[in-house]
């Protein structure tokens, strides 16, 4: 009946409001509205495969034009048993328990201002009829789209490895981004940082039995299993594989709406950011003591204090093990602060 027209579009060339049309609407046609609103709540559900709860509903249903409150939206979900794909536990796959080298974590003291600064990379198990396999991902913690990722039957650094090379290729990072991960081994090994060295990436590890650091990792796992892994079934692991690229470059990085980014897609939220791939200029803040260092002066105050370790630098990097370059994306400023130096 309204043609070509949206519903937003009629309202502007009338010069009315969509909650007014959409009230008139009600009054005179309490049914039809109530089943156009059922109607698009149903086909948003089904085209997303029952995995949006009613807040994403919501959002979706004003993207297109409709002005619904979230209850009412809970309550119609509920009423027809539109019922989201429920979440089952977590497992830890990592085995910090090596004789690698282990290095500072960075990832806590950045503040992120683009793109291309920042990735954080974890794996988990999928389980299938007859063994267990694994995924290896990395996203960009900035805009939160799985910049690359690895299927495979073992739990060997090369899964890592496979999934690190690909964010690589497809993004080509400038020098300075940091790579953060859990203390694992797969991203210990001397292969692993070697790929890293060559690119100029600054590692970054997770504190032990500390997974605030890596949480979009996390996120992403508990978003794949609860809206894809547990809603199917799979023959093999190319089944797997295909539908796993299905979910990751189809669906969650170009359509599901995200909440930490204003409900929208990863890709949609780079598209819109202001800042380019190649910004500058993460922050990054490192902890000083204020009897060991002043602020004025640049060195140690009390050389021998207990807990100022004689093997770090006045940034904090280890003077044992590599040493990175100075990094493109996180550059150093001239603040300084009484406890806190901004670099």
């Amino acid at each position: 009946m309204q043609g070509s027209l949206s519903i937003e579009r009629m309202c502007q060339i009338g010069q009315v409001s969509r909650a007014s049309f959409y009230r008139s609407f009600q009054r005179e046609k309490p049914t039809e509205e109530d089943m156009e609103v059922r109607s698009e709540i149903q086909k948003i559900f089904l085209e997303n495969r029952r995995r949006y709860g009613y807040r994403r509903v919501t959002i979706e249903l004003r993207k297109r034009g409709m002005v619904v409150n979230h209850k009412r939206v809970a309550r119609i979900m509920r009423e027809d048993n539109l019922l989201a794909v429920q979440p089952r536990a977590f497992v830890v796959t990592t085995d910090s328990d090596h004789e690698f080298e282990v290095y500072l974590n960075l990832a806590s003291r950045m503040e992120l201002t683009g793109l291309n600064q920042l990735w954080v990379a974890d794996i988990t198990y999928i389980r299938l009829r007859r063994e267990f396999v694994y995924l290896a991902v990395i996203l960009d913690a900035y805009s939160r789209k799985v910049v690359g990722w690895a299927l495979d039957r073992t739990l060997a650094a090369r899964l890592a490895i496979q999934a690190l090379t690909d964010a690589i290729t497809r993004r080509q990072p400038p020098p300075g981004l940091v790579h953060h991960s859990d203390r694992g081994v797969q991203y210990a090994a001397d292969e692993y940082v070697r790929i890293l060295e060559k690119h100029q990436i600054l590692p970054s590890m997770s504190r032990p039995a500390n997974p605030y650091d890596n949480a979009s990792c996390e996120s992403f796992f508990k978003t794949l299993k609860r809206e894809e892994i547990y809603a199917n079934q799979y023959a093999d692991l190319d089944h797997l594989r295909a539908s796993v690229e299905e979910f990751i470059e189809r669906y969650y990085n170009s359509r599901r709406l995200h909440s930490a980014l204003g409900y929208r897609s990863p890709e949609e939220f780079e598209q819109v950011s202001l800042t380019p791939t190649t910004s500058l200029g993460a922050t990054m803040s490192f902890w000083r003591h204020e009897k060991i260092y002043r602020s004025d002066t640049q060195k140690p105050a009390e050389a021998g204090f207990p807990g100022h370790r004689l093997d770090e630098s006045s940034v904090g990097y280890s003077l044992a093990g590599w040493s990175p370059p100075e990094p493109a994306s996180a550059s150093p400023t001239e603040k300084h602060s009484g406890k806190e130096e901004a670099v």
